[in-house]
This record gives C-alpha cells, structure tokens and sequence, in this order.
C-alpha cells in the first residue's frame, strides 16, 4: 500500500505560507463523528502553519450528502462574506455486512468528480473508504501519514496552481 511519506513533495508545504489568506471551507459529516473531527483538526493544524482561514465548517449527515452540500456552498457565495477558494469534503465510509458500502462511495466519489469538472474551484476528496476503524487511525497520524493534513496541503496546492495561471 502506497505511503504518502513516499512521495517527498506531497507534504511539503514550502511556499504555501507566503499566500494572501487562503479561503478553505470544510464540509463534513456528522456520520463516524470522531474519526472526522480527527481529519478537521489536522487541516486546521495546516492552516495555522500556513496563515489559510476555513472560511466556513458545514456538517451533514453522511458522506452521500458531500457532494450536494459542496454544491451549495459554492452557488451561496455571493452571499458569503468570504467565498471559499477550494472545499474539502471531509467524511469516511466504512465497510459493513451489506452492498451499502459500495453504493456509498461510489456515489461521494462520482459527485465529487463532477463538482471538479464543473466547479471554478477545487473541491477535494477527503473521504476515507475503510474495511475497519483501526484503518482510519492508520490514516490520521498512523504508519499512513494524516490525510486531514493532507487535504488541506492538497487545497492550498490548487489554490496556488489556479492562482498562478
């Protein structure tokens, strides 16, 4: 299994910190609540280092509802006083007895990349797709680096690559 400390410039945050306040929201789900406050404080960790701002924090009950919530964050921003620059839809799925799980994440998945292809800005997955809890732990501060973390790194990057064009 790849290990994101196996990509050197994954985690490097050089040069993030020198933007004008970034404009991160964060969508997330009230499902498996504490594996998802995990991923929430390792991106607010990011954005502290970084000078970014979660411009907004919306939770809804599961990770089959990300993708429209992301959708209408974005279509609210003319009321927003600070449009988000990039979203993060924050959630994890994990495997039971049924075909639920597949259903689930294959859905957030499609959505996710739709909002991509249409959206002006970034939205980035960071749903966890688990067979067991313990996996989710691996994943947030475990031998598989902290993908809270990791999102937000991934929004400032696209932040930065769409600024930069």
């Amino acid at each position: 299994m790849a290990q994101s400390s196996e990509s050197s410039t994954l985690l490097d945050i050089t040069g993030l910190d020198d933007m004008d306040n970034p404009r991160v929201a964060i969508v997330a789900t009230e499902w498996n609540d504490k594996i998802v406050a995990a991923q929430i404080a390792g991106a607010r960790r990011v954005a502290g280092e970084t000078g970014a701002v979660i411009s907004h924090e919306i939770y809804v009950p599961g990770s089959f509802e990300l993708p429209f919530a992301c959708k209408a964050v974005w279509e609210s921003r003319e009321s927003l006083t600070e449009a988000p620059e990039a979203i993060i839809a924050f959630g994890a799925v994990i495997r039971g007895g049924t075909p639920h799980f597949e259903y689930v994440c294959k859905a957030v998945t499609e959505g996710i990349l739709q909002l991509n292809l249409s959206l002006p800005i970034p939205v980035i997955f960071g749903v966890l797709t688990l067979d067991t809890e313990a996996q989710a732990w691996e994943r947030l501060g475990g031998s598989h680096g902290h993908k809270g973390e990791e999102a937000m790194i991934a929004a400032l990057k696209m932040i930065k690559m769409k600024n930069s064009l």
